[in-house]
């Protein structure tokens, strides 16, 4: 049985070590201060083998991941749909227009939803889904300017780049080893050229459109684009959509 725990513990620890400057102002580190709902994610729905589809987000989303350490965890899909919910500490420093509020957290991250309402609505239950798929974050960092503004990992200095992409490069192809997938797949353009420069050879590799509100082709149809780009990949979507789950 593969466990992901340790690949994600190593890479808590090769992350911490990084430093990184202005325009970033703040570095949050979920892989920390919410290691017990993490930990918990990758226990619960990371250990069966092998599975079909690893679909690879980018980084922590502020009212997601960096509230719950679970990827496009939105508060209530985590809470309510995954069964998860544990304390979460305090960020050694946190943005005023930023905070952490853990499982508190009133506010809604729309990507979240997006991704895990469709496999609550495509099959129903987490079981089902994680039977087939699996959810990574490429990198676990949360990068925050001096403003409030999120500064994504693709928008950061060479010099930083480097060292935090090697760090999440090993991490993502022990996640793929682990898991023994036919297909990996990128969340969006920048998740996809990190797969891509990772992925084995003989693997299925390619794009899946980001669930972000940012975009207006995920507002408008998100999860038709998604499951279309899935078929071209040759993922086979469920004929029909199992009985609406009610939460609890």
């Amino acid at each position: 049985m593969a466990s992901l725990v340790p690949i994600a513990r190593d890479l808590r620890r090769d992350t911490a070590q990084l430093e990184f400057g202005s325009p970033v102002a703040y570095v949050y580190h979920p892989l920390d201060y919410a290691w017990t709902s993490h930990a918990e994610y990758l226990r619960r729905y990371g250990s069966q083998t092998p599975r079909e589809v690893i679909l690879v987000g980018m980084n922590p989303g502020p009212f997601g991941m960096a509230q719950t350490g679970v990827p496009f965890g939105e508060v209530a899909m985590v809470r309510d749909w995954l069964g998860i919910e544990a304390p979460v500490r305090q960020p050694a420093r946190v943005h005023p227009r930023r905070p952490v509020a853990g499982f508190a957290c009133a506010r809604s991250e729309v990507s979240g939803r997006r991704l895990w309402g469709w496999a609550r609505d495509r099959y129903g239950t987490p079981e089902r889904f994680f039977a087939r798929f699996f959810v990574w974050n490429y990198c676990p960092l949360l990068f925050v300017e001096a403003t409030g503004r999120n500064r994504t990992p693709d928008r950061l200095p060479a010099a930083e780049q480097q060292a935090l992409f090697a760090a999440c490069d090993r991490a993502l192809a022990r996640c793929i080893d682990a898991l023994s997938p036919r297909v990996v797949a990128g969340l969006g353009r920048f998740a996809e050229s990190r797969v891509r420069r990772v992925i084995p050879e003989g693997l299925v590799t390619g794009g899946v459109l980001h669930p972000s509100p940012a975009n207006p082709r995920a507002n408008a149809s998100w999860v038709h684009d998604a499951e279309r780009d899935l078929r071209r990949l040759g993922v086979e979507m469920p004929d029909s959509r199992p009985s609406p789950v009610k939460p609890g």
